[in-house]
């Protein structure tokens, strides 16, 4: 149920950004230079990542959002369902498990990382540019999960019709996704 009165039933986040469109903007370009920008991980990656962390924190709406994304970018559905279900038995590759353990302990213990936590990522083979990717992937998604649950943003991705919109699109299909999303938040919001 949404919390904020003027809030659909359900509510989608387009909906939220809609009666308060201040900020949009700069918050869907960073998202995009972080999610569709060059980087050390690949763009699958870090939309799994933004799965991954927005299960754990039992956010429904970006879960699903962020799954569509991660599967149109090459991610195995079976994989997203294995990791959020049992991180130590999923088939992830043995070179992206310390990163997503490191953004799991981040999520949910952050005083409680230590150099080791580091070190298995750099000993998988990564960059210290891919664990800043995995950190800002994973503490953006913290915030926009608590903006999420603490507005009762409920539309579900897994029972909407037709699904997410980026469901059957290319990777192609899929550049400058959140910014092309601000704009038209940005329009929206001049027309009212």
């Amino acid at each position: 149920m949404p919390l904020l009165p003027s809030l659909p039933e359900p509510a989608h986040l387009s909906d939220l950004y809609m009666l308060f469109p201040e900020n949009v903007r700069p918050l869907m370009e960073y998202t995009d230079g972080l999610l569709r920008g060059d980087g050390a991980l690949s763009v699958g990656e870090r939309e799994l990542i933004a799965t991954y962390v927005s299960a754990l924190n039992a956010c429904t709406f970006c879960a699903g959002a962020h799954r569509a994304y991660a599967e149109v970018f090459g991610i195995a559905p079976a994989l997203i369902d294995a990791l959020i279900e049992d991180f130590d038995r999923a088939p992830v590759d043995e070179k992206l498990r310390p990163v997503l353990a490191y953004v799991a302990k981040l999520n949910t213990l952050p005083s409680k990382l230590v150099t080791r936590d580091a070190q298995a990522v750099y000993d998988a083979g990564w960059s210290e540019a891919a664990l800043y990717e995995a950190v800002q992937v994973c503490a953006l998604f913290n915030m926009m999960n608590r903006i999420i649950e603490g507005t009762g943003i409920n539309f579900d991705y897994a029972t909407a019709p037709g699904g997410h919109h980026a469901r059957g699109t290319r990777p192609e299909d899929q550049t400058r996704t959140y910014g092309k999303f601000g704009d038209m938040i940005e329009a929206a919001a001049k027309e009212r």
